[in-house]
Formats: C-alpha cells, sequence, structure tokens
C-alpha cells in the first residue's frame, strides 16, 4: 500500500523500516524483525529492495554473518521528505477520527504489536526446545 510517502518514493513498509534502521543507526536482520514484528522473508525483499534503489547499504559487522543495514545519504534525504507527509496522513486521520478514538486506535495497535513480538519469540523459543530435544534423541 502506498500513501501519503507514495510521493516521497515510499510504500508504508519501506518508510517503516528506512524510520526504525535511523532510530537504532545499524540494524540487524534479527533487530529489524523484532522492531517491526515482521517476517524475516517479508523484510529480506524490503530490504533488498531499499538496498537495490541505493536508500539502505549493508553495515559491516565483526560476525560476517549478521547482515546489518544502514540508511545512505539518499536514504537520510527520502526519509526527510517522507516524514511530514507521515504526519500529514495521520494529522487527517486524527482529524477524521476524533482524537479518542485515535487514542484508542494507537492503544490497541500497540497492544497487538507487543502480541505479534511475543508470539514470535515463542515461537522462537518453541522451535529452539523442539530442535534440542530431537538433537538428545537421535
Amino acid at each position: 500500500m502506498t500513501i501519503a510517502c507514495g510521493r516521497a518514493g515510499l510504500r508504508v513498509t519501506q518508510f517503516s523500516i528506512l524510520a526504525a534502521v535511523a532510530r537504532l543507526g545499524e540494524a540487524s536482520l534479527k533487530q529489524l524483525e523484532a522492531e517491526l514484528a515482521i517476517d524475516q522473508t517479508t523484510l529480506t525483499r524490503s530490504l533488498t529492495l531499499l538496498e537495490r534503489d541505493g536508500v539502505l547499504e549493508r553495515a559491516s559487522h565483526p560476525d560476517g554473518r549478521i547482515k546489518a543495514m544502514r540508511l545512505t545519504s539518499k536514504g537520510r534525504r527520502a526519509l526527510e521528505v517522507a516524514r511530514p507527509l507521515w504526519a500529514q496522513a495521520q494529522g487527517k486521520v486524527l482529524r477524521e477520527l476524533g482524537t479518542k478514538a485515535w487514542a484508542d486506535a494507537q492503544r490497541q495497535l500497540t497492544r497487538l504489536h507487543h502480541v505479534a513480538v511475543k508470539k514470535r519469540q515463542l515461537g522462537r523459543e518453541g522451535r529452539r526446545v523442539h530442535s534440542k530435544r530431537r538433537r538428545v534423541v537421535d
């Protein structure tokens, strides 16, 4: 989905990724998965496109297996253009919903995000426990 950020050349998901990388300074795939509660396949595809478009670049990491990303100057400019557009879109939603409904929606979305993150963590822990049990049995 492309909304106001589309005028900046970004999809909403791309804007979210760039904003998260900007907040973190440099981010690994795992950090972004946790921060955005997004699955690895979707995230990897988006990162590949953002890297291809020159808004993200790989950052060197002591552990060569870790894929870390950082904003390029083009990425910082894209984010600078997109942020006011995003704020305008949020302002429009706020005006249409009203302050109380907006606050309620934000609380619910925050709760859903926490549930998604928790479920993802529990799923990983369950897979780790399951694979450890299987190794003991094998």
